[in-house]
């Protein structure tokens, strides 16, 4: 049976969501992933057990609510349209009119969870005590 699995859960930086997208979507009977940053929301719909997209979602490390399970909306019925008449299209210029276009690059930030570095502490060598 089809249902709609919705959770709350941070979605701070582009890096949790690809984590969060990479997991939930390995589950066999997931067929659409919504998800919401605004709202901290994601919807998953499919066959998939609530439980085990929920066990996924914590094993990347995030801590999840379950806000509803139930039945997908039914697709809006769209009225049938009349075809429309082709208007010619206006020409265009060749001419391009920014002469100085600046790349754009993405860097997103990340959130304090992904920018954790794990450091371990050896004490030094003192040198060989053979004797």
């Amino acid at each position: 049976m089809v249902k709609k699995t919705v959770l709350k859960v941070d979605i701070s930086c582009h890096k949790c969501r690809k984590k969060l997208l990479k997991a939930i979507s390995g589950l066999q009977g997931v067929d659409k992933i919504e998800v919401d940053a605004g709202k901290g929301t994601i919807s998953v719909t499919g066959d998939a057990d609530p439980y085990d997209i929920i066990v996924r979602t914590r094993k990347v490390g995030k801590h999840v609510e379950l806000v509803s399970v139930g039945p997908p909306p039914q697709p809006p019925k769209e009225p049938q349209k009349k075809p429309e008449e082709k208007k010619p299209e206006p020409k265009k210029d060749d001419k391009k009119t920014d002469s100085l276009v600046m790349p754009h690059f993405h860097n997103p930030l990340t959130c304090p969870v992904c920018q954790q570095m794990h450091l371990v502490y050896t004490e030094p060598n003192p040198g060989c005590s053979v004797m």
